[in-house]
């Protein structure tokens, strides 16, 4: 389960570099008395807010699914094996199908 966890954890490092860099542009452009910056700040700022919560959920909600596929496959490897040939098969008909 570690591999699992490895893989995903550039996307999320990722993701968080993205939002310190909004977080920071927040803070560079807080002495500014332009009305219209000042809105964009405090609207960048909520959905900035907003953003890490949601990705905090969607995070461990995908991590959670990832490790349930990976201990069905450990566990049950040939009907993985089955479902994705019968994936393809479908997949191959529906393609060459006019």
């Amino acid at each position: 389960m570690a591999t699992t966890n490895n893989k995903y954890r550039p996307m999320s490092q990722e993701m968080h570099y993205i939002m310190d860099h909004a977080h920071a542009l927040v803070e560079a452009t807080s002495g500014e008395v332009d009305e219209r910056i000042q809105s964009a700040r405090t609207a960048l700022k909520e959905r900035l807010e907003s953003a890490k919560g949601d990705y905090g959920d969607l995070e461990a909600q995908l991590l959670d699914k990832v490790q349930a596929a990976d201990e069905f496959i450990h566990v049950k490897p040939y009907f993985a094996i089955g479902g994705t040939f019968i994936g393809a098969l479908l997949l191959g008909w529906f393609m060459s199908r006019k």
